[in-house]
Protein backbone atom coordinates (compact mmCIF):
# COMPACT_ATOMS: atom_id res chain seq x y z
CA UNK A 1 0.00 0.00 0.00
CA UNK A 2 3.10 2.27 -0.43
CA UNK A 3 1.30 3.96 -3.17
CA UNK A 4 -1.25 5.77 -0.72
CA UNK A 5 -1.51 9.38 -0.79
CA UNK A 6 -3.35 11.42 1.86
CA UNK A 7 -3.80 15.74 1.96
CA UNK A 8 -4.72 18.05 4.56
CA UNK A 9 -5.99 21.39 2.54
CA UNK A 10 -7.03 23.76 4.68
CA UNK A 11 -8.39 27.47 3.51
CA UNK A 12 -5.57 30.54 4.59
CA UNK A 13 -8.53 32.51 6.89
CA UNK A 14 -6.80 32.52 9.75
CA UNK A 15 -5.26 30.00 12.50
CA UNK A 16 -5.80 26.43 12.48
CA UNK A 17 -9.14 25.41 13.90
CA UNK A 18 -8.79 22.15 16.45
CA UNK A 19 -11.23 20.57 14.22
CA UNK A 20 -8.49 21.21 11.16
CA UNK A 21 -5.86 19.43 13.00
CA UNK A 22 -7.68 16.55 13.75
CA UNK A 23 -8.59 16.01 10.06
CA UNK A 24 -4.63 16.54 9.47
CA UNK A 25 -3.64 13.80 12.05
CA UNK A 26 -5.73 11.30 11.06
CA UNK A 27 -4.40 11.60 7.30
CA UNK A 28 -1.26 11.59 8.74
CA UNK A 29 -1.74 8.40 11.27
CA UNK A 30 -3.50 7.07 8.24
CA UNK A 31 -0.45 7.82 5.90
CA UNK A 32 2.32 6.64 8.22
CA UNK A 33 0.59 3.62 9.07
CA UNK A 34 0.47 2.41 5.13
CA UNK A 35 3.65 3.59 4.43
CA UNK A 36 2.34 6.29 2.30
CA UNK A 37 2.64 10.09 1.32
CA UNK A 38 0.97 13.40 2.91
CA UNK A 39 0.70 16.59 1.06
CA UNK A 40 -0.23 19.74 2.91
CA UNK A 41 -1.94 21.98 0.09
CA UNK A 42 -3.57 25.59 0.45
CA UNK A 43 -6.80 26.36 -0.65
CA UNK A 44 -7.15 29.92 -1.33
CA UNK A 45 -9.55 30.27 -4.05
CA UNK A 46 -11.66 32.18 -2.27
CA UNK A 47 -9.65 35.45 -2.02
CA UNK A 48 -12.07 37.47 -0.23
CA UNK A 49 -11.51 35.05 2.83
CA UNK A 50 -7.33 35.42 2.46
CA UNK A 51 -6.04 36.43 5.97
CA UNK A 52 -2.55 37.74 5.87
CA UNK A 53 0.19 35.20 7.71
CA UNK A 54 -2.49 32.71 7.92
CA UNK A 55 -0.23 30.21 5.65
CA UNK A 56 2.75 30.77 8.07
CA UNK A 57 0.25 30.16 11.26
CA UNK A 58 -0.99 26.50 9.82
CA UNK A 59 2.58 25.81 8.90
CA UNK A 60 3.87 26.56 12.43
CA UNK A 61 0.98 25.04 14.32
CA UNK A 62 1.23 21.89 12.20
CA UNK A 63 5.24 21.90 13.01
CA UNK A 64 4.19 22.75 16.73
CA UNK A 65 2.30 19.65 17.02
CA UNK A 66 4.67 17.60 15.73
CA UNK A 67 2.29 16.75 12.41
CA UNK A 68 5.50 16.14 9.66
CA UNK A 69 4.10 15.71 6.04
CA UNK A 70 6.10 14.96 2.43
CA UNK A 71 5.56 17.70 0.25
CA UNK A 72 3.38 20.69 -0.29
CA UNK A 73 3.90 24.15 1.76
CA UNK A 74 7.08 24.70 3.73
CA UNK A 75 8.54 27.59 5.94
CA UNK A 76 12.54 28.03 5.07
CA UNK A 77 14.49 30.84 6.33
CA UNK A 78 11.07 33.15 7.47
CA UNK A 79 9.54 32.57 3.93
CA UNK A 80 7.03 30.17 2.53
CA UNK A 81 8.69 27.57 0.11
CA UNK A 82 7.09 24.88 -1.66
CA UNK A 83 8.28 21.45 -2.45
CA UNK A 84 7.42 18.35 -4.26
CA UNK A 85 7.02 16.92 -7.77
CA UNK A 86 3.18 18.13 -8.23
CA UNK A 87 3.11 22.04 -7.47
CA UNK A 88 2.17 24.44 -6.74
CA UNK A 89 0.53 23.36 -4.00
CA UNK A 90 -0.93 27.08 -3.61
CA UNK A 91 -4.27 26.90 -5.30
CA UNK A 92 -4.41 30.74 -6.50
CA UNK A 93 -0.99 29.85 -8.54
CA UNK A 94 -2.49 27.00 -10.11
CA UNK A 95 -5.23 29.14 -12.14
CA UNK A 96 -4.26 28.29 -16.11
CA UNK A 97 -4.75 24.39 -14.61
CA UNK A 98 -8.44 24.77 -13.47
CA UNK A 99 -8.93 26.98 -16.95
CA UNK A 100 -7.91 23.87 -19.00
CA UNK A 101 -10.13 21.68 -17.49
CA UNK A 102 -13.73 23.95 -17.20
CA UNK A 103 -12.87 24.49 -20.97
CA UNK A 104 -12.69 20.78 -21.76
CA UNK A 105 -16.14 20.15 -19.55
CA UNK A 106 -17.66 23.10 -21.70
CA UNK A 107 -16.82 21.43 -25.17
CA UNK A 108 -17.92 17.85 -24.21
CA UNK A 109 -21.01 19.44 -22.94
CA UNK A 110 -20.46 18.54 -18.94
CA UNK A 111 -20.56 22.44 -18.17
CA UNK A 112 -22.22 25.49 -19.77
CA UNK A 113 -21.92 29.29 -19.17
CA UNK A 114 -24.60 30.57 -16.71
CA UNK A 115 -24.99 34.51 -17.09
CA UNK A 116 -27.83 35.15 -14.05
CA UNK A 117 -27.33 37.77 -12.41
CA UNK A 118 -26.84 37.96 -8.37
CA UNK A 119 -30.26 39.91 -8.43
CA UNK A 120 -32.32 36.75 -10.35
CA UNK A 121 -30.83 33.98 -8.17
CA UNK A 122 -31.42 36.16 -5.01
CA UNK A 123 -35.35 36.12 -5.97
CA UNK A 124 -35.38 32.67 -7.00
CA UNK A 125 -33.75 31.35 -3.98
CA UNK A 126 -36.35 33.54 -1.86
CA UNK A 127 -39.25 32.20 -4.18
CA UNK A 128 -38.20 28.39 -3.71
CA UNK A 129 -37.85 29.15 0.10
CA UNK A 130 -40.96 30.39 0.61
CA UNK A 131 -42.89 27.34 -1.12
CA UNK A 132 -40.30 25.19 1.21
CA UNK A 133 -38.56 23.71 -1.75
CA UNK A 134 -34.53 23.14 -1.07
CA UNK A 135 -33.06 26.07 -3.21
CA UNK A 136 -31.08 25.51 -5.99
CA UNK A 137 -30.13 26.73 -9.31
CA UNK A 138 -33.32 26.22 -11.49
CA UNK A 139 -31.40 25.86 -15.32
CA UNK A 140 -32.16 28.54 -16.82
CA UNK A 141 -28.78 28.77 -19.11
CA UNK A 142 -28.48 25.09 -19.44
CA UNK A 143 -30.02 25.22 -22.69
CA UNK A 144 -28.17 28.48 -24.21
CA UNK A 145 -26.48 27.35 -27.30
CA UNK A 146 -22.64 27.27 -26.77
CA UNK A 147 -22.02 29.48 -29.80
CA UNK A 148 -24.07 31.63 -28.12
CA UNK A 149 -23.04 31.35 -25.00
CA UNK A 150 -19.03 32.31 -26.09
CA UNK A 151 -20.14 35.22 -28.23
CA UNK A 152 -21.99 37.04 -24.95
CA UNK A 153 -18.82 35.72 -23.28
CA UNK A 154 -16.60 37.36 -25.65
CA UNK A 155 -18.83 40.71 -25.64
CA UNK A 156 -17.68 41.05 -22.06
CA UNK A 157 -20.82 39.36 -20.35
CA UNK A 158 -20.18 38.85 -16.62
CA UNK A 159 -20.79 34.85 -16.24
CA UNK A 160 -19.80 31.72 -14.31
CA UNK A 161 -19.40 28.17 -15.56
CA UNK A 162 -21.64 25.80 -14.13
CA UNK A 163 -21.11 21.96 -13.96
CA UNK A 164 -24.17 19.78 -16.29
CA UNK A 165 -25.82 16.99 -14.09
CA UNK A 166 -27.96 14.59 -15.68
CA UNK A 167 -31.52 14.59 -14.42
CA UNK A 168 -32.84 11.64 -12.35
CA UNK A 169 -29.49 9.77 -11.97
CA UNK A 170 -28.63 7.85 -8.57
CA UNK A 171 -24.66 8.67 -7.73
CA UNK A 172 -23.34 5.79 -5.87
CA UNK A 173 -19.89 6.14 -3.43
CA UNK A 174 -18.39 4.41 -0.76
CA UNK A 175 -16.99 6.11 2.30
CA UNK A 176 -14.76 4.10 4.92
CA UNK A 177 -16.59 5.62 7.59
CA UNK A 178 -19.82 5.67 6.61
CA UNK A 179 -20.28 2.90 4.06
CA UNK A 180 -22.25 3.43 0.58
CA UNK A 181 -23.92 6.47 0.06
CA UNK A 182 -26.43 6.89 -3.14
CA UNK A 183 -27.69 10.36 -3.93
CA UNK A 184 -30.30 11.74 -6.87
CA UNK A 185 -29.21 14.19 -8.81
CA UNK A 186 -32.64 15.59 -8.79
CA UNK A 187 -31.36 16.44 -5.08
CA UNK A 188 -28.49 18.38 -6.28
CA UNK A 189 -28.02 21.50 -7.63
CA UNK A 190 -25.74 22.22 -11.33
CA UNK A 191 -22.86 23.64 -8.83
CA UNK A 192 -21.00 26.92 -10.07
CA UNK A 193 -17.26 25.63 -11.28
CA UNK A 194 -15.87 28.74 -12.20
CA UNK A 195 -16.50 31.95 -10.17
CA UNK A 196 -16.83 35.24 -12.66
CA UNK A 197 -13.66 36.28 -11.37
CA UNK A 198 -12.07 33.59 -12.79
CA UNK A 199 -11.35 31.46 -10.17
CA UNK A 200 -12.30 27.87 -9.41
CA UNK A 201 -15.11 27.33 -6.82
CA UNK A 202 -13.29 24.50 -4.61
CA UNK A 203 -15.63 21.82 -6.06
CA UNK A 204 -14.01 22.31 -9.15
CA UNK A 205 -10.50 23.01 -7.91
CA UNK A 206 -10.24 20.11 -5.69
CA UNK A 207 -11.06 17.46 -7.90
CA UNK A 208 -8.12 18.54 -10.34
CA UNK A 209 -5.57 19.11 -7.76
CA UNK A 210 -6.17 15.59 -6.14
CA UNK A 211 -5.97 13.73 -9.21
CA UNK A 212 -2.97 15.95 -10.82
CA UNK A 213 -1.32 15.26 -7.18
CA UNK A 214 -1.78 11.38 -7.19
CA UNK A 215 -4.23 11.59 -3.82
CA UNK A 216 -5.80 7.99 -3.19
CA UNK A 217 -8.00 8.79 -0.05
CA UNK A 218 -9.64 12.05 0.10
CA UNK A 219 -10.10 12.75 4.09
CA UNK A 220 -11.91 15.72 5.12
CA UNK A 221 -14.76 16.64 7.50
CA UNK A 222 -18.42 15.89 7.13
CA UNK A 223 -19.57 18.70 6.19
CA UNK A 224 -18.02 18.20 2.46
CA UNK A 225 -20.05 14.85 2.65
CA UNK A 226 -23.26 16.18 0.01
CA UNK A 227 -20.80 17.88 -2.39
CA UNK A 228 -19.02 14.58 -2.63
CA UNK A 229 -21.48 13.29 -5.26
CA UNK A 230 -20.69 16.37 -7.48
CA UNK A 231 -17.36 15.44 -7.14
CA UNK A 232 -17.50 11.92 -8.09
CA UNK A 233 -19.26 12.51 -11.28
CA UNK A 234 -16.70 15.23 -11.74
CA UNK A 235 -14.35 12.41 -12.08
CA UNK A 236 -16.15 10.44 -14.31
CA UNK A 237 -16.84 12.95 -17.14
CA UNK A 238 -13.20 14.06 -16.68
CA UNK A 239 -12.22 10.50 -17.11
CA UNK A 240 -10.35 9.89 -13.87
CA UNK A 241 -10.67 7.11 -11.73
CA UNK A 242 -12.19 8.66 -8.23
CA UNK A 243 -10.53 8.19 -4.90
CA UNK A 244 -11.64 6.66 -1.84
CA UNK A 245 -13.61 9.12 0.32
CA UNK A 246 -13.30 9.29 4.24
CA UNK A 247 -15.90 12.10 5.65
CA UNK A 248 -14.64 12.42 9.74
CA UNK A 249 -17.21 13.26 12.67
CA UNK A 250 -17.57 16.97 13.56
CA UNK A 251 -16.01 18.19 16.64
CA UNK A 252 -18.39 18.82 18.82
CA UNK A 253 -19.00 20.85 22.13
CA UNK A 254 -21.00 19.82 25.53
CA UNK A 255 -24.46 21.26 23.41
CA UNK A 256 -23.68 18.64 20.52
CA UNK A 257 -22.77 21.97 18.47
CA UNK A 258 -19.70 22.66 15.99
CA UNK A 259 -17.25 23.80 18.56
CA UNK A 260 -16.82 27.28 17.57
CA UNK A 261 -15.10 30.63 18.87
CA UNK A 262 -18.26 31.60 20.80
CA UNK A 263 -18.07 29.15 23.44
CA UNK A 264 -14.37 29.87 23.95
CA UNK A 265 -10.80 28.68 22.58
CA UNK A 266 -11.07 26.70 19.32
CA UNK A 267 -7.73 27.37 17.70
CA UNK A 268 -4.40 25.29 17.94
CA UNK A 269 -3.08 28.61 18.81
CA UNK A 270 -5.43 29.18 21.65
CA UNK A 271 -4.60 25.69 23.41
CA UNK A 272 -0.69 26.52 22.86
CA UNK A 273 -1.26 29.81 24.88
CA UNK A 274 -3.41 28.21 27.30
CA UNK A 275 -0.75 25.91 28.17
CA UNK A 276 -1.52 22.55 26.45
CA UNK A 277 1.34 20.46 25.35
CA UNK A 278 1.26 19.49 21.80
CA UNK A 279 1.58 15.61 22.72
CA UNK A 280 -1.40 15.81 24.64
CA UNK A 281 -3.71 17.80 22.33
CA UNK A 282 -2.52 15.65 19.82
CA UNK A 283 -3.06 12.38 21.99
CA UNK A 284 -6.67 13.75 23.12
CA UNK A 285 -7.71 15.28 19.79
CA UNK A 286 -7.19 11.63 18.16
CA UNK A 287 -9.66 9.79 20.80
CA UNK A 288 -12.24 12.46 19.79
CA UNK A 289 -14.14 10.63 17.15
CA UNK A 290 -11.70 7.86 17.22
CA UNK A 291 -10.57 4.65 19.59
CA UNK A 292 -8.00 1.94 19.42
CA UNK A 293 -8.99 -1.51 19.76
CA UNK A 294 -7.77 -1.91 23.33
CA UNK A 295 -9.00 1.34 24.47
CA UNK A 296 -5.84 2.75 25.31
CA UNK A 297 -6.23 6.30 26.23
CA UNK A 298 -2.48 7.65 26.50
CA UNK A 299 -0.62 7.42 23.17
CA UNK A 300 2.69 8.57 21.74
CA UNK A 301 2.48 9.39 18.18
CA UNK A 302 4.09 6.27 17.25
CA UNK A 303 1.14 4.11 18.94
CA UNK A 304 -1.44 6.04 17.85
CA UNK A 305 -0.12 5.00 13.96
CA UNK A 306 0.16 1.60 15.11
CA UNK A 307 -3.01 1.45 16.22
CA UNK A 308 -4.68 3.68 13.68
CA UNK A 309 -7.78 1.87 11.35
CA UNK A 310 -10.76 4.36 10.03
CA UNK A 311 -12.29 1.41 10.95
CA UNK A 312 -12.34 2.67 14.17
CA UNK A 313 -13.14 6.00 13.19
CA UNK A 314 -16.84 7.22 14.84
CA UNK A 315 -20.11 8.48 12.56
CA UNK A 316 -21.21 10.56 14.85
CA UNK A 317 -19.48 13.77 16.09
CA UNK A 318 -17.08 13.76 19.14
CA UNK A 319 -17.54 15.78 22.60
CA UNK A 320 -14.71 17.85 22.80
CA UNK A 321 -14.20 17.41 26.42
CA UNK A 322 -12.01 19.97 28.35
CA UNK A 323 -11.84 18.47 31.35
CA UNK A 324 -10.41 15.06 29.91
CA UNK A 325 -7.91 17.11 28.11
CA UNK A 326 -6.76 18.92 31.77
CA UNK A 327 -6.74 14.92 32.71
CA UNK A 328 -4.68 14.17 29.61
CA UNK A 329 -2.11 17.11 29.71
CA UNK A 330 -1.54 16.95 33.39
CA UNK A 331 -0.53 13.47 32.60
CA UNK A 332 2.25 14.76 30.36
CA UNK A 333 3.33 17.52 32.44
CA UNK A 334 3.81 14.63 35.00
CA UNK A 335 5.84 13.05 32.85
CA UNK A 336 8.44 16.11 32.05
CA UNK A 337 11.54 16.45 33.39
CA UNK A 338 12.31 18.72 35.98
CA UNK A 339 14.52 21.30 33.28
CA UNK A 340 12.38 20.29 30.01
CA UNK A 341 9.21 21.86 32.55
CA UNK A 342 10.84 24.79 33.82
CA UNK A 343 11.75 26.27 29.56
CA UNK A 344 8.23 25.39 29.28
CA UNK A 345 6.70 27.29 31.90
CA UNK A 346 9.58 30.41 32.37
CA UNK A 347 6.98 32.28 29.03
CA UNK A 348 3.94 32.17 32.09
CA UNK A 349 6.56 32.76 35.10
CA UNK A 350 8.13 35.60 33.27
CA UNK A 351 4.64 37.40 31.89
CA UNK A 352 3.55 36.93 35.80
CA UNK A 353 6.29 38.95 37.13
CA UNK A 354 7.74 36.04 39.20
CA UNK A 355 10.93 35.64 37.99
CA UNK A 356 13.17 37.52 35.24
CA UNK A 357 16.22 36.39 33.09
CA UNK A 358 18.97 37.42 35.92
CA UNK A 359 16.63 35.21 38.82
CA UNK A 360 16.66 32.42 36.01
CA UNK A 361 20.13 32.38 35.36
CA UNK A 362 20.82 32.30 39.02
CA UNK A 363 18.97 30.05 40.44
CA UNK A 364 18.38 27.46 38.35
CA UNK A 365 18.15 24.60 40.56
CA UNK A 366 15.99 26.17 42.54
CA UNK A 367 13.18 26.64 39.88
CA UNK A 368 14.05 23.72 38.53
CA UNK A 369 13.00 21.82 42.23
CA UNK A 370 9.67 24.10 42.44
CA UNK A 371 9.13 22.66 38.71
CA UNK A 372 9.25 18.96 40.74
CA UNK A 373 7.26 20.22 43.64
CA UNK A 374 4.40 21.65 41.67
CA UNK A 375 3.81 19.59 38.60
CA UNK A 376 1.86 16.91 40.53
CA UNK A 377 -1.08 19.46 40.71
CA UNK A 378 -0.79 21.29 37.44
CA UNK A 379 -3.37 20.47 34.22
CA UNK A 380 -1.57 22.96 32.22
CA UNK A 381 1.74 25.01 32.16
CA UNK A 382 -0.10 28.26 32.26
CA UNK A 383 -1.07 27.69 35.99
CA UNK A 384 2.27 27.65 37.05
CA UNK A 385 2.32 30.94 38.57
CA UNK A 386 -0.49 30.31 40.58
CA UNK A 387 0.82 26.63 41.83
CA UNK A 388 3.89 29.38 42.80
CA UNK A 389 2.23 31.78 44.59
CA UNK A 390 2.97 30.40 47.93
CA UNK A 391 6.76 31.36 48.00
CA UNK A 392 5.95 34.78 47.20
CA UNK A 393 3.06 35.20 48.75
CA UNK A 394 2.82 36.37 52.67
CA UNK A 395 0.46 33.28 53.81
CA UNK A 396 -2.28 35.31 55.96
CA UNK A 397 -3.90 34.71 58.44
CA UNK A 398 -5.12 30.80 59.45
CA UNK A 399 -8.88 30.37 60.20
CA UNK A 400 -9.89 26.94 59.42
CA UNK A 401 -10.63 25.11 63.38
CA UNK A 402 -9.68 21.69 62.01
CA UNK A 403 -5.62 23.74 61.16
CA UNK A 404 -6.05 25.68 64.09
CA UNK A 405 -6.88 22.56 66.20
CA UNK A 406 -3.52 20.87 65.00
CA UNK A 407 -1.29 24.07 65.80
CA UNK A 408 -2.58 23.52 69.26
CA UNK A 409 -1.35 20.55 69.79
CA UNK A 410 1.02 20.13 72.80
CA UNK A 411 4.22 18.88 71.00
CA UNK A 412 3.93 22.10 68.58
CA UNK A 413 5.92 24.26 70.61
CA UNK A 414 8.84 22.16 71.13
CA UNK A 415 8.23 21.10 67.50
CA UNK A 416 8.62 25.06 66.54
CA UNK A 417 11.66 25.15 68.67
CA UNK A 418 12.82 22.24 67.31
CA UNK A 419 12.63 22.98 63.39
CA UNK A 420 13.92 26.86 64.22
CA UNK A 421 17.13 24.98 66.40
CA UNK A 422 18.05 22.66 62.80
CA UNK A 423 17.53 25.42 60.22
CA UNK A 424 19.54 27.82 62.38
CA UNK A 425 22.16 25.61 62.61
CA UNK A 426 22.76 24.83 58.87
CA UNK A 427 25.00 27.92 57.40
CA UNK A 428 22.86 27.21 54.06
CA UNK A 429 19.53 25.03 52.90
CA UNK A 430 20.81 23.33 50.09
CA UNK A 431 18.11 20.55 48.69
CA UNK A 432 20.42 17.89 50.59
CA UNK A 433 20.23 19.68 53.62
CA UNK A 434 16.73 20.32 53.47
CA UNK A 435 15.86 16.49 52.79
CA UNK A 436 17.26 15.52 56.13
CA UNK A 437 16.20 18.50 58.32
CA UNK A 438 12.98 17.00 59.28
CA UNK A 439 14.62 13.84 60.96
CA UNK A 440 16.99 15.77 62.56
CA UNK A 441 14.18 17.29 64.43
CA UNK A 442 12.46 13.70 65.01
CA UNK A 443 15.86 12.65 66.08
CA UNK A 444 16.26 16.17 67.98
CA UNK A 445 12.46 16.27 69.42
CA UNK A 446 11.07 12.65 69.38
CA UNK A 447 8.16 13.83 67.90
CA UNK A 448 7.17 11.59 64.73
CA UNK A 449 4.45 10.82 62.45
CA UNK A 450 1.57 12.86 62.02
CA UNK A 451 2.14 14.93 65.06
CA UNK A 452 5.64 16.06 62.94
CA UNK A 453 4.67 16.47 59.66
CA UNK A 454 1.32 17.51 59.69
CA UNK A 455 1.78 21.01 61.94
CA UNK A 456 5.16 21.58 59.93
CA UNK A 457 3.22 21.77 57.06
CA UNK A 458 0.29 24.05 57.87
CA UNK A 459 2.97 26.34 59.70
CA UNK A 460 4.77 26.87 56.69
CA UNK A 461 2.29 27.12 54.12
CA UNK A 462 -1.57 27.37 55.55
CA UNK A 463 -2.58 23.92 53.83
CA UNK A 464 -2.78 20.43 55.46
CA UNK A 465 -1.83 18.91 52.03
CA UNK A 466 0.84 19.30 49.65
CA UNK A 467 4.03 18.97 47.86
CA UNK A 468 6.87 17.41 49.33
CA UNK A 469 8.13 18.75 52.81
CA UNK A 470 11.67 18.57 51.84
CA UNK A 471 10.67 20.94 48.99
CA UNK A 472 8.93 23.21 50.41
CA UNK A 473 11.83 23.85 52.85
CA UNK A 474 14.26 24.09 50.47
CA UNK A 475 12.21 26.45 48.29
CA UNK A 476 11.63 28.11 51.34
CA UNK A 477 15.00 29.25 52.89
CA UNK A 478 16.28 29.65 55.81
CA UNK A 479 14.93 33.55 56.87
CA UNK A 480 11.19 32.41 55.07
CA UNK A 481 11.29 29.24 57.23
CA UNK A 482 12.04 31.25 60.24
CA UNK A 483 9.91 34.26 59.65
CA UNK A 484 6.85 31.24 58.83
CA UNK A 485 7.48 29.77 62.23
CA UNK A 486 7.58 32.69 64.47
CA UNK A 487 4.32 33.59 62.64
CA UNK A 488 3.07 30.32 63.76
CA UNK A 489 3.66 30.97 67.16
CA UNK A 490 0.35 33.39 67.78
CA UNK A 491 -1.94 29.91 67.28
CA UNK A 492 -0.26 27.85 70.02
Amino acid sequence: MSNIKVRFAPSPTGYLHIGGLRTALYNYLYAKKNGGKFILRIEDTDQSRFVEGAIENLIKALEWSGITYDEGVFIENHEVVEKGPNGPYIQSKRLDTYSKYVDQLIESGDAYYCFCTKERLDNLREEQRVKGQVPKYDGLCRSIPLEEAKARVANGEEHVIRLKLPKNRDIHFKDLVRGDVTINTDDMDDQVLMKSDGFPTYHMAVVVDDHLMEVTHIVRGEEWLPSTPKHVYLYEVLGWEKPEFVHLPTVLNDDRKKLSKRQGDVSVEDFRESGYLPEALVNYLALVGWSPEDNQEIMTLEEMVDKFTFERVSKTGGIFDKKKLDWVNAHYIKEKEDGELLELTLPYLKKAGIVDDAFVANNREWLEILMNTIKEGMSTLKEAPEKSAFLFEDMGEITDENLLEILKGEQVPELIDGIEAEVNAVDELDFETAKGLMKKVQKATGIKGKNLFMPTRIELTGVEHGPELANILYLFGKDKIVERLEQARKYL
